[in-house]
């Protein structure tokens, strides 16, 4: 396959045409370089101009080539008249080669240029032994070392210019992927509140309505409607401040308080009204719960939320899925980390006494993992369901050493390969 040359560039069609057509116009009127003197006379002027003229449609796509033949066509030209026109399409080569020729050809051009230069000076100088001959080293470097020059600053400021586009464009991408990731984050966090919220109340309001129309008892159904009522207006109004909270854009308002260890008891009663019989315990005090009563002691607020939240989504889970017996939530202080233990009955059913999607486990282990701490849920001995959580007391701003993690295990209806619904 034979290979086609490039198609010039409009621009160098323009350059070649115009530079022509002023070496004619110097020829038509008998303007030359060396007074008719020229070893070659007459129209031998025409064949340097001519070639050079036809290889500056060559300077954009082949700027080496055009570069070497276009210096060969200028020592020929000097055997001529010579034209002026021929020796400044020379220099625009010459800077042509610098601005589009390869990184390696415009970093020795300037040099071998300047070389050049300063050789034709000192021979010159040293064969002619007079002032004059300074003049020669002076046109050589107009020639070839100023174009030269004026190309390599040119296509400095061009890669400074192309890489800072570059810059921006990577920063844009960077900060388009840094968004992307902000919304799946906040997606993230605003599924798992809203499952905190209304889990609970929905799952309360799934058992007792079941309860309700299993049973035939006036006592028991109103009993049973009274709490599906309360968990479906405490839900309502937990959906409709969650509600408020995403579409209140105007700034005035603060979001409503995150729920602390402090509400863990009214979190307690709620499940106990629920039908749970659960048991609130703190091994080493008041310090368990946040320290509100020893000065300095305060919990960081993202563990204090995570315990809150760790605790609610077992409560759930136990309500619908523990066998009759008591529920314990532990709280325990570390050195170094919060300890949430809460331990259920375990019984194998064929089913969940409410709907679950699954999403419970993930939240609390999401959770965790957003602090750097350890989390399991599993069947401990003595037949109870364990979730535990260690919770870090400097909120997951060190180094993890250690991650978050779930332990599978059975449960009623699944198999072993399967999480506990949440």
């Amino acid at each position: 396959m034979s290979a086609t040359l490039p198609r010039p560039h409009r621009h160098d069609v323009l350059i070649a045409v115009a530079g022509l057509g002023f070496g004619l116009l110097l020829w038509g009127i008998g303007l030359d370089n060396q007074g008719g003197e020229g070893l070659l006379g007459g129209s031998w002027v025409l064949l340097p101009l001519a070639l050079m003229s036809a290889l500056e449609l060559l300077r954009r796509t082949r700027p080496r080539f055009a570069l070497l033949a276009g210096t060969l066509a200028l020592v020929g030209d000097q055997f001529t008249d010579g034209s002026l026109s021929t020796v400044v399409m020379y220099t625009d080569l010459m800077y042509a080669a610098v601005v589009y020729g390869s990184p390696a050809l415009a970093r020795r051009l300037p040099v071998t240029t300047g070389l050049i230069t300063v050789g034709v000076t000192i021979g010159f100088l040293a064969w002619f032994r007079t002032p004059e001959a300074l003049l020669v080293g002076v046109v050589t470097g107009l020639v070839s070392f100023a174009p030269a020059c004026t190309g390599a600053l040119l296509r400095d400021h061009r890669d400074a210019a192309e890489a800072a586009r570059l810059r921006a464009e990577q920063t844009a991408l960077l900060a388009e992927m840094d968004r992307a990731q902000a919304v799946a984050a906040e997606r993230a966090r605003m599924a798992r509140e809203l499952h905190d919220l209304v889990a609970n109340h929905l799952s309360a309001i799934a058992i007792h309505s079941t309860a309700a129309l299993s049973l035939n008892e006036e006592k028991t159904t109103r009993e049973a409607l009274a709490v599906i009522r309360e968990n479906s207006v405490d839900g309502l109004a937990e959906m409709r401040r969650l509600i408020g909270i995403l579409r209140d854009d105007s700034g005035e308002h603060e979001p409503a308080a995150a729920p602390t260890l402090d509400g863990l008891a009214q979190l307690v009663e709620g499940a106990r009204t629920n039908g749970l019989d659960v048991e609130l315990r703190y091994p080493d005090g008041p310090a368990a719960t946040g320290g509100r009563e020893e000065p300095g002691a305060a919990l960081p607020a993202p563990v204090e939320l995570a315990a809150y939240r760790i605790v609610q989504e077992s409560l759930t889970n136990a309500l619908k899925h523990a066998a009759p017996g008591r529920v314990t939530v532990t709280l325990r202080r570390g050195p170094e980390a919060l300890e949430v233990r809460v331990r259920s009955p375990y019984a194998r059913r064929s089913g969940p006494r409410a709907p679950g999607g699954g999403a419970g486990l993930v939240g609390m282990r999401e959770r965790v993992a957003l602090l750097r701490g350890e989390f399991t849920a599993e069947v401990a001995d003595g037949g109870v369901w364990e979730v535990r959580a260690g919770l870090p007391l400097d909120g997951g701003a060190e180094p993890a050493r250690r991650t978050a993690r779930t332990v599978r295990a059975p449960w009623p209806g699944r198999s072993e390969d399967e999480e506990r619904p949440g």
